[in-house]
This record gives C-alpha cells, sequence and structure tokens, in this order.
C-alpha cells in the first residue's frame, strides 16, 4: 500500500470580507478536470452550492463497471427526504453488497478527489448499520472498514464528505473501487457523489526542482511529499473569519470552516484573551505565493493574543486538535500582517510550537513577507507517534 499523508490546513491569520458572487468574477484558477457525479441518478441537476452541474452515473460514461456475475451488480436508490440534507448529491446512492468500480478519465497530474456520503438506511436490505467498506483509488487505500453511520453520529452530522490529495500519471484513467467489509455477510458499500478536480503542480506537493522539502518537526532532515503520496484532509480553518464555502474557494471548490469551528479547539487561556483583528479595506499583494493558494478572505482576518505584552508574556495562542495516531501531517499555516501599527522587521515576532515542539523560535511575518499586506504561508510535517495523548 502507498503511504498516506494526512494534512492538517491551520491558517493562522486567515480571513474574510470580499464576497466573491459566481458569475460576477473569473476564478483564479480554472482546473483542467472538473468532474461532479451524482451517483444513482439519471441526468444532470445543478447543486446550487457550488454552481456547477452535476451529471447522474446512470447510462452515462461514468456508470460503475457491470459485474459479470448473475445477482452481484450494484443498484441505486433514492434517499428519504430531509429538510436538513441538500439535496445535490446527497438525494441519491449508488449501493452494493459486491465490489463495484468507477473509471475516470483524465489528464495527468495531482488531483483533488472528494467522496460524499449520506448514511441513511436505504430500504430495510440496505440499513444503515450495515454500511461497512474500504475504498481504493489509484493504487491507494483511501478508506478501511469505513462505517459511516458511526462516524457521522460521532460528528453529529447528517452528512459526511471526504478530501483526498493524489497524483495521476500520464496516460493512466483513475480507477475508484468500493469493496464491502468481509466482517459480515449484511456490509454492503455505497456512495452518493464523487469529485475529481485539478489542482496547480505543487500546491501540496514538492516539486523536484525544490532540494529543500518541508521542515519536519523533531528531524534535522526535511519531508519531501511526492507523488507516490496520498493526502487526507483533516482539518481546514479560516482562522479568525467566517466559513468559506466550495464558491468561496480559488477555484479548486475548497471547503474552510471559519472561526465557529475553529474556537472548539483553542485552549482556556485562548478562548479569554484572544482577539479577532480585520482589515477589510487593506490590498494584499501576493508577491511570495501564489494568488490561488488560498482566498483572499483568509488574509483580512485572524486570531492573534493582542498587543497587551502581559498577555502575550503570559499566555500561548494554542489550539488542540484530535488526531489520529501512527500518520504524519502536513500542517500549513497561512499569514499575513495587516494591522497598520505593524509595518516593519521585529515589531512582532513569537515562537511557534507544533506538538510541543518548537517549530519557529523567532518568527517574524514582516521579515518573511517582506511587507504589510503580504501573504506567506509556511509548511511543517510532524509524525503523530501512538501514545495516551491523540492531539
Amino acid at each position: 500500500m502507498k503511504p498516506i499523508l494526512t494534512p492538517l490546513f491551520l491558517p493562522l491569520f486567515l480571513h474574510i470580507i470580499t464576497v466573491h458572487v459566481a458569475g460576477d468574477t473569473s476564478p483564479i484558477y480554472t482546473p483542467v478536470d472538473d468532474i461532479t457525479l451524482q451517483c444513482g441518478f439519471s441526468g444532470n441537476q445543478l447543486n446550487p452550492g457550488d454552481n456547477r452541474t452535476w451529471t447522474g452515473d446512470i447510462n452515462s460514461k461514468f456508470s460503475p463497471f457491470p459485474n459479470q456475475a448473475v445477482g452481484r451488480s450494484s443498484i441505486y436508490r433514492q434517499a428519504p427526504s430531509s429538510s436538513s440534507v441538500i439535496q445535490v448529491p446527497y438525494s441519491t446512492a449508488r449501493l452494493s453488497l459486491y465490489v463495484f468500480t468507477y473509471e475516470f478519465r483524465v489528464t495527468s497530474g495531482q488531483k483533488f478527489v472528494r467522496l460524499y456520503f449520506n448514511p441513511v438506511s436505504y430500504g430495510p436490505d440496505f440499513d444503515r448499520s450495515n454500511a461497512l467498506f474500504s475504498v481504493t483509488a489509484g493504487g491507494f487505500t483511501l478508506l478501511k472498514d469505513f462505517n459511516s453511520s458511526v462516524t457521522a453520529d460521532a460528528s453529529g452530522s447528517d452528512t459526511i464528505y471526504r478530501e483526498f490529495c493524489l497524483n495521476v500519471e500520464s496516460e493512466q484513467s483513475l480507477y475508484i473501487t468500493f469493496k464491502p467489509s468481509r466482517a459480515t455477510s449484511d456490509a454492503y458499500a455505497f456512495i452518493n457523489g464523487i469529485e475529481i478536480v485539478s489542482m496547480p503542480n505543487y500546491l501540496y506537493y514538492t516539486s523536484a526542482q525544490n532540494s529543500d522539502g518541508v521542515n519536519y518537526i523533531g528531524s534535522e532532515n526535511t519531508f519531501r511529499i511526492e507523488n507516490g503520496t496520498a493526502l487526507e484532509m483533516v482539518y481546514r480553518f479560516n482562522v479568525g473569519g467566517s466559513s468559506l464555502l466550495f464558491n468561496k474557494d480559488t477555484g479548486m471548490y475548497r471547503k474552510w470552516d471559519g472561526e465557529q469551528d475553529e474556537y472548539k479547539y483553542l485552549d482556556y487561556s485562548s478562548k479569554k484573551f484572544s482577539v479577532l483583528p480585520q482589515n477589510s479595506s487593506i490590498e494584499l499583494n501576493f508577491t511570495e505565493i501564489p494568488e490561488y493558494s488560498a482566498p483572499e478572505e483568509l488574509y483580512q482576518t485572524g486570531r492573534s493574543m493582542g498587543m497587551n505584552k502581559t498577555i502575550n508574556k503570559s499566555s500561548n495562542l494554542t489550539w488542540e486538535f484530535p488526531v489520529d495516531p501512527e500518520f504524519s501531517y502536513l500542517v500549513r499555516l497561512h499569514f499575513c500582517e495587516f494591522e497598520s501599527d505593524i509595518t516593519k522587521p521585529r515589531d512582532r515576532r513569537f515562537l511557534i510550537f507544533i506538538a510541543n515542539q518548537t517549530a519557529e523560535e523567532a518568527w517574524d511575518i514582516i521579515s518573511r513577507s517582506r511587507g504589510n499586506g503580504r501573504p506567506i504561508y509556511k509548511d511543517y510535517v510532524v509524525f503523530r507517534p501512538a501514545g495516551p495523548v491523540e492531539s
């Protein structure tokens, strides 16, 4: 099995202000591949949430492979109606007690693969508690013995989506396979929606021309995220700002959770003393990173411990995220100095700790970005070993 690296995107100074309405501006990035598949549906259907047309997999070029064995084909069902669940792509599903596979003909390069699940009972023969399955794609095991109903109940969500990044080599199709667990004879696999979107080269991966790689916390070596690695998105926050849905991204349809979600992971002191600065009028200057790296809104608000020196010396700004052990995590921190009194090096410097280890001893955003209003980000990789603390 190929390695999977799990990324944790934590924008430290992220933000909200310019509202991009679909149709009034062109996206910063236009993906070469942009596939939106509603499983168990026939025809096309517009999703108002991302303003894209989702294609059904019934009698289409995206239909799953037919199983030659009698009685082992996949079927499709309508989900029970619910006012709390959006129609696209959650209103229909493809299901099977047996293995089924989709083939997607895409260009070579790095892709987002997003899987959408509505874990309800699809009739007496497909009870929600029996949905237990694995998903593979491009040689990677994306989900193993995935129990969708338990996952949804634990998170308090009606629906689930999972996002992955992987590379497709030239002249290859991308196969996505759903395989029911062998743990029980009633186990079945299902899927409501599949999304495949191209990304700019080396948005998260390490370029062959980059000899440095990513800082590996706790090691003198660096970490290279090469094409033989897959990534699973765990957290992605617009710190201090509102949530940014798929159509507010830079063209890749990423979802950024907002301050209400991010606030839950702060420690007590950070909840008590942190402030939410913002500067909605600042004109951002993307000189250090590509403009498609993150939405503009991310860099116009943020969270800090304020300007009180006593509080800054006695309290850290700290988030604690539960994570699975024995994985490596990519942590991407986004920064932008937008406060008018922070304009030159040494105006604000701070330490960065990740997993109780020093990542930066004197981080100075102005020095790194070369000015006020200039967005940057910094990547780190940290391995989370097994142990009593899984955060």
